[in-house]
């Protein structure tokens, strides 16, 4: 055990001066590491920030249902309780035609001639039922339900779930979606091509040492106690990326902060964004140290372990 410890000393150690001898050849791979880790980072605290704006959007959509005003009791009574059964509801809510008027009275307190137009007709409005979806991406569910003829029948006019509202929810939906989908892939990317310059830094340290190398396998040195300071190398260049990543977008928050967090851009809440990283800065960090080191690790494996079988094959 004790023997065992002390390699790990001495893997530990070589792999720091490795560092230190190669800084220059790392800088690129930091670099990069850099880029990678931001990305990543960026991506989720965009994709909480853009959950938590949809979702305050979504508490609020529903759909609409305007009933005619000769729809008997027990035909309401029936269609609210079939909605309740319909697949993808959270809740059904039932307006009167006197409620929705109230409602409508209520903007409109200050208008004098408003109110006085509307005393001087009848109510105007439908009784509505307002449906709240469990996924507002699945909206399709209900209005399928609400297009059968003899639910039909009952209504007065389309649901709220169309024209320009359905337009604006749908487009929504798909911009999420996109964007999503295009930081998982410049996530992607940039972890490729930083494990691929990481791959070639170690190639290229290797090649440097070739010659030691050589003499401390023929001096019996383990396959594990020379690959050993590279993989080390590597989690320094995976440790310090992760740092410098958390670094800048914490800079970034505390520099901008009050002025960011007064300002939406579009669905991203900066406000709420700053205060994501704030309340999860250590979780943040340590799942930054983990990526960075994760990549680092296989990286420096990878080529090592080509190297070497390319050296017994010698």
């Amino acid at each position: 055990m004790k023997h065992r410890l002390i390699t790990l000393g001495r893997i530990i150690k070589s792999g720091a001066q490795n560092f230190m001898r190669n800084a220059t050849l790392a800088i690129a791979a930091i670099a990069v590491m850099v880029i990678t880790l931001t990305i990543v980072l960026f991506s989720l605290i965009t994709n909480a920030a853009f959950g938590h704006t949809i979702q305050q959007i979504t508490d609020k959509i529903d759909v609409s249902v305007f009933l005619k005003d000769d729809v008997k009791p027990e035909q309401r009574d029936k269609l609210l309780a079939d909605l309740r059964k319909t697949e993808n509801v959270k809740s059904v809510d039932y307006q009167s035609k006197e409620d929705v008027l109230k409602q409508q009275q209520k903007p409109s307190d200050e208008n004098l001639d408003l109110q006085l137009a509307l005393a001087q007709i009848d109510n105007p409005f439908p009784a509505t039922i307002h449906v709240r979806p469990v996924d507002p991406n699945k909206l399709q569910s209900i209005q399928a339900f609400l297009d059968k003829p003899e639910i039909q029948a009952l209504q007065s006019s389309k649901t709220s779930y169309s024209g320009d509202k359905k337009t604006a929810l749908d487009n929504i939906t798909k911009s999420t979606r996109f964007l999503r989908q295009a930081g998982l892939v410049g996530v992607i990317v940039f972890a490729m091509v930083s494990m691929l310059i990481i791959f070639n830094t170690i190639r290229m340290a290797i090649f440097n040492r070739r010659d030691e190398l050589q003499i401390m396998r023929l001096l019996g040195a383990s396959t594990s106690y020379i690959r050993g300071p590279f993989v080390v190398e590597t989690i320094i260049y995976g440790i310090v990326s992760a740092i410098i990543s958390v670094t800048l977008i914490n800079s970034l928050f505390v520099v901008a902060g009050s002025a960011l967090a007064a300002s939406n851009f579009g669905l991203l809440d900066i406000g709420f964004a700053s205060s994501y990283f704030r309340d999860r800065f250590w979780l943040i960090l340590a799942s930054q140290l983990g990526i960075g080191i994760l990549i680092g690790a296989v990286s420096s494996t990878v080529a090592t372990r080509r190297y070497l079988k390319f050296k017994s094959s010698k």
